[in-house]
Order: C-alpha cells, then sequence, then structure tokens
C-alpha cells in the first residue's frame, strides 16, 4: 500500500483516537503489503523508514506537537535516521509501530520507532528532527514547554547522544568537502 493511503486512514480514525501526553507511547496498528517487500519478500529496509512516517505524524497529531508547530507556523524536519532490524516481516503479517519521544538537545528532538509482532521488538527506527518556522528552527526547549513539558529533556542515553554527535561530524564533513 502507498504511504499516502495508509497517512490517509490513519486520518480518518483520527477522530477516535484519544489525545495523549507528550512522553506517553503512541501505537499504529498496520499489515504488510506486497509494496513493502523486496525481493526476499520481506520488509524492505528503506520500508520501515517510511512506514515510521506514518507512527511519527500518529504522535504529531495525538500529543499537540501540530498545534505548537502551527502557531510557529513550522514544519517538520527530518534530520538523520537510524534503523536496527532484528527480524523480518512478511506477506500479510500484523504489527504494530510504538513511538515516543526520547528527547532534545539544544538543536534535535529524538524520536524512537519500534515495530513490534506478536509482542516482539521486530525493529527499532530513531529518528532527529526538528521544527523549522519562517524566522529559523523552534528551540526544542521551547516546543517542551509549549507542550507542556519541562524545558529540560531527560538524560539521553550515551548511544544517542554518542550517534547525534556522529552526526554532526559527518554533516560538517560534507560541508567542508561542498567548499
Amino acid at each position: 500500500m502507498n504511504l499516502w493511503f495508509r497517512l490517509f486512514l490513519m486520518l480518518l480514525r483520527r477522530p477516535w483516537r484519544k489525545p495523549v501526553p507528550a512522553f506517553d507511547t503512541t501505537v499504529v496498528r498496520l499489515r504488510v503489503w506486497p509494496l513493502d517487500l523486496d525481493f526476499n519478500r520481506h520488509v524492505t529496509n528503506g520500508r520501515y523508514f517510511t512506514l515510521s512516517d506514518v507512527g511519527r505524524m500518529d504522535y504529531v497529531l495525538r500529543s499537540g506537537a501540530f498545534r505548537v508547530a502551527l502557531r510557529h507556523k513550522a514544519l517538520p524536519i527530518v534530520g538523520d535516521v537510524w534503523g536496527k532490524f532484528r527480524r523480518e516481516l512478511r506477506l500479510f503479517e500484523a504489527f504494530e509501530i510504538h513511538t515516543r519521544m526520547l528527547g532534545w538537545d539544544e538543536k534535535w528532538s529524538f524520536v524512537e520507532h519500534r515495530f513490534v509482532k506478536d509482542g516482539r521488538v521486530v525493529g527499532v527506527v530513531v529518528m532527529r528532527g526538528l521544527f523549522r518556522g519562517r524566522t529559523g528552527n523552534v528551540a526544542p526547549g521551547e516546543f517542551a514547554v509549549e507542550l507542556g513539558l519541562p524545558a529540560q529533556s531527560p538524560t539521553l542515553p550515551d548511544w544517542l547522544a554518542q550517534w547525534s554527535a556522529s552526526c554532526d561530524g559527518l554533516s560538517s564533513q560534507l560541508r567542508d568537502e561542498e567548499q
């Protein structure tokens, strides 16, 4: 199934889905369709990143983050994405995407998507992103306060801070190569 169809279906179901506090985990239930598969007949690795968008959109809508973004006239920007795949998802299998906010630093917010089938985690996707408005990036701490969270993020796990620093290093290297 096309991502647009899944997003549309999620939006149609939205009136029946309860709002959640920003640190809660949202769950979206989906099924593997033929266009999700690669030549090995399981969900292709790139599709996990695409399906994460559905989970993230559900989270943004239910947590109220979209209202904060609208007030700032800001759009979500994905900076970097990381994935770990543990087990495969095959045609027509049902699965869930569990989405939660991990925390933020001075520039980025970190969101985790766990792909769960039969109670087992089959894959994890972590995204760092931000909201950019007309006057620049919206500070994650400011965004958090408007969501009813403290301005200070919970302590980020070491692996996440190291990954983010590695992404920053690669971005600097790419900028240097362009000059």
